[in-house]
């Protein structure tokens, strides 16, 4: 019942934030456009309710410079002041107001992450996808971009086997409060990501066993 109601009012709120934000939408666009030039939006696939794919929007925050090798350069030196400016504040992601809107997305809800990280969740962190992404959601209150992958996913499925109308109220104001307070955010220290950390350790995971069915192997033939 309340994942009906929910999903009205994510329309009723997508609409009219929208038409209310809609002259500093075209704002941040033409700014966008002078300094960064075009596409003025950034998007990219993310999976969301039941895994299924979808184009997620944002405003750019960063320019396409690129080495002698023709290679993207890294974030912080692509990244200008008004991209960290918005992604600070959160303006970047105004666009995704289009997203609810579509049912992409809901106001809360486990962030969308990317595709590529699906095949590293265990079947409990899957769980994440069994409910609509949010712009907002229980491990952005309780950390933003500073809290672990780990910890955060673990968040993800809490807020799945919680899900209600008092906590999703509850996220909402601190996330108000987080993006007015800009706490939580680590823009210089971006966190690796999730399939790198995992398949690092999945790869160092399989070395150590493999070093000790060789020292087993090897007692073995000792003793033989």
């Amino acid at each position: 019942m309340y994942v009906r109601l929910k999903r009205g009012a994510d329309v009723l709120g997508a609409f009219f934030l929208l038409s209310v934000l809609s002259p500093l939408i075209m704002v941040i666009a033409i700014v966008v456009r002078a300094t960064m030039g075009c596409p003025v939006l950034f998007r990219q696939k993310r999976p969301g309710l039941r895994e299924k794919s979808f184009t997620v929007f944002k405003f750019r925050t960063m320019t396409d410079e690129r080495d002698a090798r023709g290679n993207l350069l890294p974030d912080q030196q692509r990244s200008l002041p008004l991209g960290v400016f918005l992604r600070r504040t959160s303006l970047d992601e105004l666009p995704q107001l289009w997203n609810i809107l579509r049912g992409d997305l809901s106001f809360v809800g486990p962030r969308p992450l990317l595709e590529s990280y699906i095949p590293y969740y265990s079947a409990t962190e899957r769980r994440r996808h069994s409910v609509r992404p949010g712009l907002t959601g229980w491990a952005q209150v309780n950390g933003r971009n500073t809290v672990d992958f780990d910890d955060r996913l673990a968040m993800d499925v809490w807020y799945v086997d919680h899900m209600s109308f008092w906590l999703d109220l509850r996220i909402l104001l601190r996330t108000i409060w987080a993006v007015l307070t800009q706490s939580g955010v680590a823009l210089e220290q971006p966190m690796q990501a999730l399939d790198l950390q995992r398949s690092v350790r999945y790869s160092d995971g399989n070395s150590a066993q493999a070093e000790c069915s060789n020292a087993h192997r090897g007692a073995r033939s000792q003793s033989m």
